[in-house]
């Protein structure tokens, strides 16, 4: 069977002079079944004729935003919600620098604007363009959005010169694209995940609550969606955008968080807690703001629940793994915390002045299972995710591969 049978790809072409390849990479996807869309803008019309692609594709190529033929209906939103992918080849500079700023001023853009599906760039443009500063801020931009760059390539270019710039050629291409919609090594599973602090008020306008930005956690649901998994992500109160195909759930409190948790979790195959709950509450929330008049105040607090516990205590818990911020002994504090808590993984950091403080882009690991260990030097904490998202999903193939046999 073709490596794409039943997937639907909206083919975008931009218009540069690499646009004649996208005959090629129509004719490549629909071989390996793909259902293939192409929707061109006014300048790729210059490179290669509508007349081509629909032969290669079988379906009339789409150009224009206020084409009555289509519009009526605002079929802009239908093919939005079409496609399995978006794919743009060739991306030009203009087209990445509209996509960075959000602009929707012809067919093409208001589609990545209005669609949920995946967006894959293949960029495509002199190689001084490509190292020009701002379009490094643009796919930088991108990047950080949850959007694909697949390329540029580097060598000889149209114009003569030769550097990073070119396309990626066509069966490069289909091989991404086989490679991204088959799924990662999570695909299908279904990943909850906890991310932030919690806050819990004192009074209307206080509140007690643990240091954390969140990143880690976003970074880590990120990467989740990356290898495949549909991800719920329960966040404490941060100022971080919610990443690409990630479900977010927002709560304030430990106990928001908790039954954000426990509602969902029976749905779910891998639990990650993330967040930095708050272990204490106040007993007593004052109705009203308290006045400072006493030299001393005294709060009374108690207990929060420990979610973690929670979710590893179930009958039928999932692959649960925790973290542990420690300000000292990091190994020790987190491997005692994994036995008590019988977490199948855990991952321990330091924080705190010794580690250089809060948050920060970076962060370094060490990754504790039942007989071993894997430490997770500094890096930025996209790519520390990517890599603790592939021990989960190697330790989680082992632990039900083994039940199952």
């Amino acid at each position: 069977m073709p490596k794409l049978t039943g997937k639907r790809i909206l083919l975008g072409i931009t218009g540069g002079i690499a646009a004649y390849k996208a005959a090629e990479l129509v004719r490549l996807l629909c071989k390996a079944g793909a259902d293939v869309q192409v929707v061109m803008t006014e300048a790729a019309g210059r490179f290669i004729t509508p007349m081509t692609l629909q032969a290669l594709s079988g379906r009339p190529v789409r150009q224009g935003l206020f084409d009555p033929a289509y519009e009526a209906a605002m079929s802009h939103i239908e093919l939005a919600r079409w496609a399995d992918l978006i794919l743009i080849a060739p991306a030009t500079a203009d087209f990445l620098a509209h996509l960075a700023h959000g602009l929707a001023n012809d067919l093409l853009s208001t589609l990545c604007l209005a669609s949920e599906a995946p967006i894959a760039l293949a960029p495509a443009m002199n190689q001084r363009m490509w190292l020009n500063q701002a379009t490094v801020d643009n796919a930088d931009v991108l990047v950080k959005r949850g959007i694909l760059l697949w390329g540029p390539a580097a060598g000889e270019q149209a114009c003569g010169e030769s550097g990073p710039g070119r396309m990626v050629e066509p069966e490069g291409l289909l091989g991404s694209t086989v490679e991204f919609l088959s799924g990662g090594v999570l695909a299908g599973l279904r990943m909850l995940l906890t991310a932030g602090p919690t806050r819990e008020p004192i009074d209307p306008v206080r509140f007690v609550g643990n240091r954390s930005s969140g990143k880690m956690g976003f970074a880590l649901a990120k990467a989740f969606v990356l290898a495949g998994a549909r991800v719920e992500l329960v966040s404490g109160p941060v100022s971080l955008p919610t990443p690409s195909r990630v479900n977010r759930i927002d709560v304030e409190t430990a106990l928001d968080m908790e039954q954000a948790v426990m509602e969902r979790v029976a749905e779910c195959d891998i639990f990650v807690g993330c967040a930095a709950v708050a272990d204490y509450r106040p007993e007593i929330m004052v109705e009203q703001k308290i006045k400072k008049s006493d030299e001393r105040l005294a709060l009374q607090l108690i207990r929060n629940p420990d979610i973690i516990s929670q979710v590893a205590a179930l009958p039928e818990a999932p692959f649960s793994v925790g973290f542990a911020a420690e300000t000292e002994e990091p190994e020790t504090y987190a491997e005692q915390k994994r036995q008590a808590k019988r977490l199948d993984m855990i991952a321990a950091n330091l924080v705190g002045a010794a580690s250089g403080g809060f948050e920060r882009d970076e962060n370094a690991l060490t990754v504790l299972w039942d007989g071993g260990r894997c430490d997770l030097p500094m890096a930025e904490k996209e790519a520390l995710a990517e890599r603790l998202v592939g021990l989960i999903a190697e330790h989680y193939e082992k632990k039900y591969s083994a039940e199952n046999s």
